[in-house]
């Protein structure tokens, strides 16, 4: 009862995979990866209405009004107009951004020019 080993010709089988430095035939689906998910922009302006929206009350920032107004415009065109939206979402932060940068400013200013001192220990 000896069996022989097939030879590389009679072997039936074919090795798992595809060998080294090659790409496996494009009926097996492991072709090009998936696109991304669309998710990222819609997420991007939701961040972007609702830290705005937080701005406007607690930080007095006046040009997050603007930039709510703009990141809403940018949620409602995600779907229809991705571009567009694309560029409102980015003047929306920058607006953000800017009225950040003013309220600090002016803190720093008022601080440093005595606003911000307590007279009450006269």
């Amino acid at each position: 009862m000896s069996q022989e080993p097939p030879s590389d010709g009679d072997y039936p089988y074919q090795p798992y995979g595809t060998p080294y430095g090659q790409h496996p035939p494009p009926q097996y689906g492991y072709g090009h990866p998936p696109p991304p998910h669309a998710d990222g922009p819609r997420a991007k302006a939701i961040v972007a209405l609702v830290l705005n929206a937080v701005a406007i009350p607690s930080c007095c920032n006046i040009l997050a009004i603007p930039g709510a107004v703009l990141a809403g415009l940018a949620l409602s065109r995600v779907s229809t107009r991705p571009e567009s939206a694309r560029s409102l979402l980015v003047w929306s932060w920058v607006l953000f951004g800017l009225g950040f940068v003013l309220t600090i400013g002016t803190f720093v200013f008022l601080g440093v020019n005595g606003y911000l001192d307590d007279e009450s220990s006269s």
